[in-house]
């Protein structure tokens, strides 16, 4: 039990350290999370106002542009094709594209065909006038 008795000089107690790595890692976590948020927000930015190509809008343009007393034939499937864009719009479009479509069988599938009549004009423009985007 000598131990006990002895005093040790050589071994001195602990010293704390100053130790600032935390805070270092947490200014550069904060730091990145905020760099990472102002990217992603640019990002979703960038992404909503992208210029995006509306089919519905560009259908109604070139349905609106359609000349009527050129060429029927061509009239007649061009209409078919870009005014199938707005006949689920409601009923009433869907009946006006339906009636537009009866008008229009005569002048498809034929090698010739003969100008639009005024009956079917007006039933193009009306179906025409109603269409929006």
């Amino acid at each position: 039990m000598q131990t006990e008795q002895l005093k040790l000089h050589d071994i001195k107690p602990l010293v704390p350290i100053e130790d600032y790595s935390f805070y270092y890692f947490l200014a550069v976590s904060v730091i990145v999370v905020v760099l990472l948020a102002g990217a992603f927000y640019l990002l979703l930015r960038w992404l909503k106002h992208r210029k995006k190509e509306n089919l519905r809008k560009r259908h109604l343009e070139i349905l609106r542009s359609i000349d009527l007393r050129k060429d029927p034939k061509k009239a007649a499937y061009m209409l078919t094709k870009y005014g199938a864009t707005f006949k689920d719009d409601d009923a009433r479009h869907k009946e006006m594209y339906e009636n537009m479509l009866q008008k229009l069988e005569k002048y498809k599938y034929r090698k010739t065909v003969e100008p639009f009549d005024e009956e079917t004009i007006s039933i193009i423009e009306l179906y025409r006038d109603i269409c929006d985007v």
